[in-house]
Order: structure tokens, then C-alpha cells, then sequence
């Protein structure tokens, strides 16, 4: 039985290079739950997904990954969604989303965490089942949340903040990227952020800041992680990526229960998102969402990081 269960969309990036265009499995959610079993989580994903081409893509790739999917998921009557991805002069994309969601409940009280994001936790009507799933669970699950906003599917902020904050009510761990904090909280920054997402509920609040590092908040206190250096290809997965780090790390090292206990230190979320840095900088030094397996990971411990008062 997995340990991790992973709620949200999976889709195909159609990504348009020098060559021509290329497919390869995407969707948040689905890069989380990869990332999660190649470093060596069991890990459930619930999705929704066809069975023509891009379908079989996204099958394979999850099976290869070793990522189990839920009864349901896979569904014949359905067209598999995608996204167009076009690259920036700066290694970010660009999407361009045809995708629809909708999901029956998942069965959570088997699993020790939960996570969702991204469209898959936000878009109706599946969005409304993902939120029900974080609120009816235990207090012994832990539940991460990575809001990773898509205006051009998600609409205007002032209908889409709401949907956040709820899920976030319901949530152990948030993180978000500097763009979600900023289309989301625009006129706050990071640590203000954090102090806000906490005042929710959250006892783990992370704002990643790409090349700038990340910002996190464990109760009162916060602390700066520095990214780690890498040659840049492109940035897709990183944030996914930093995510499966930091939620692997907090139920394996930590353990889930030190931070749902309370018990979880300052140290401890460190090394967490040091960990988490440097699992994106593996995936933003080569093309695509092509997440890392544990044996490429540095060790967390030869970060640097720098902690303050709130």
C-alpha cells in the first residue's frame, strides 16, 4: 500500500523546439508524484487520463516511475489533456492549457500524506472534491499544498484566492513560487507571505524564489535557503521538483509526525528545503520535467542557509 497520495491533473506538454515538436508527461501534480517515487516514495497518484496517445504516454511514464494510479483514473471515454509549452530566452515556459478536471473522491484515510496543486486543486468541478478530500481528512495525514497558479485556466485572482485559501485552511505544508505569491498576495513579499499562509493554519509555509532561493516560515520563526548553482537548461519541473524534495524529506528524515506534533525545528525545515533546492537544481540543469532520483541529489546538509526572527 503507498505511503503518499497525490491528487491532481496529468497532462502532456507538447514542448516546441529547433527540431520541431515534442511530447513529454507533465501536469504538476503528475511531476510531484514521479519525483516523490523516483526518490523513493510509494506513491498513489488520482488523475484523470484517456486511453489514446497522450494517454499511453502518461500510463507508461507513471508505471516506469513506479507511481501506482487510483481505480478511476484512467478513463477510455475521455480525451487526455495537454499543454503547449513554448521556452522564454530565459529557460521559463510559457503554457497553453487544453484541459478539463473532474474526479470522483479518492479514499485518503489509508495514506500518511496527501498533496495536491496546481490546476487539478483549484479548476471546478474537480477542485471542489480536492478541497473536501484536504478538510475531511485525519489529523494524523499530513496535506502539502502548491497552489502553482494558471491565470489563462484558472481565471481572475478574486475568484481564484478564495479556492487557495481554502485549501490552505486544510493544508500542513504550502508552498509557493515568488509568481504565485505575487498574482496571489501582490504587494506583500515573501516573509509576509509566509506569516499570512501560517495565520491560515499551515505549520510549514515555503516561498521559492528561483535563482534567488527560498523563504520559509516554522511557526514564528523563518529562515532563508539559499538555490543552489547550476547551469540553467530550462526550468520546468523545478518547482515541482522542489516540492517532491520537501515533501520526501519531511515523512522520511523528519518524519511526518514530528511536524504534525508540533515537535519539527528550525534545523529540520532547513535541511527540508535545503534538500528541496537541491533536488531543482538537478532538474533544472537538463531539458524538461526530468526529475532526479535520490542518488543524484547533493546531500542536504552542504547547503548553506541563514535563519532570522520574524
Amino acid at each position: 500500500m503507498s505511503d503518499l497520495l497525490v491528487i491532481g491533473e496529468a497532462l502532456v506538454d507538447v514542448v516546441s523546439t529547433g527540431a520541431g515538436r515534442e511530447a513529454h508527461p507533465g501536469g504538476s501534480p503528475l511531476n510531484v508524484a514521479v519525483g516523490l517515487a523516483r526518490l523513493g516514495a510509494s506513491v498513489t497518484l488520482a488523475t484523470c487520463i484517456g486511453t489514446d496517445e497522450f494517454g499511453r504516454i502518461l500510463s507508461g511514464h507513471l508505471a516506469r516511475s513506479g507511481v501506482v494510479v487510483t481505480q478511476g483514473s484512467v478513463d477510455p471515454s475521455i480525451r487526455t489533456s495537454s499543454a503547449t509549452a513554448s521556452i522564454r530566452s530565459d529557460g521559463s515556459a510559457q503554457y497553453d492549457f487544453d484541459i478539463t478536471w473532474d474526479i470522483s473522491a479518492p479514499r485518503i484515510s489509508s495514506f500518511r500524506g496527501l498533496h495536491t496543486g496546481s490546476i487539478g486543486a483549484l479548476l471546478a468541478p474537480g477542485g471542489d472534491i480536492v478541497a473536501a478530500c484536504f478538510e475531511s481528512a485525519g489529523p494524523e495525514i499530513l496535506r502539502s499544498f502548491d497552489p502553482n497558479i494558471r491565470p489563462s485556466v484558472l481565471g481572475p485572482r478574486e475568484q481564484v484566492l478564495p479556492s487557495v485559501e481554502r485549501i490552505a485552511r486544510a493544508s500542513t505544508v504550502v508552498k509557493l513560487s515568488d509568481e504565485d505569491a505575487e498574482w496571489l498576495h501582490p504587494g506583500l513579499n515573501a516573509a509576509e507571505v509566509t506569516a499570512h499562509y501560517a495565520r491560515l493554519g499551515a505549520a510549514l509555509v515555503v516561498v521559492t524564489q528561483g535563482g534567488a532561493g527560498s523563504v520559509l516560515r516554522l511557526g514564528a520563526a523563518t529562515a532563508f535557503v539559499p538555490a543552489q548553482t547550476t547551469k540553467v537548461a530550462d526550468t520546468i519541473g523545478a518547482g515541482d521538483s522542489y516540492m517532491a524534495g520537501l515533501l520526501f524529506f519531511l515523512t522520511t528524515t523528519v518524519g511526518s509526525g514530528t511536524l504534525l506534533g508540533g515537535a519539527m525545528t528550525l534545523p529540520d525545515a532547513v535541511q527540508a528545503a535545503a534538500f528541496a533546492a537541491a533536488c531543482a537544481a538537478v532538474t533544472v540543469s537538463r531539458p524538461g520535467a526530468d526529475l532526479p532520483r535520490l542518488d543524484e541529489v547533493a546531500p542536504a546538509s552542504s547547503i548553506r542557509f541563514e535563519s532570522e526572527n520574524p
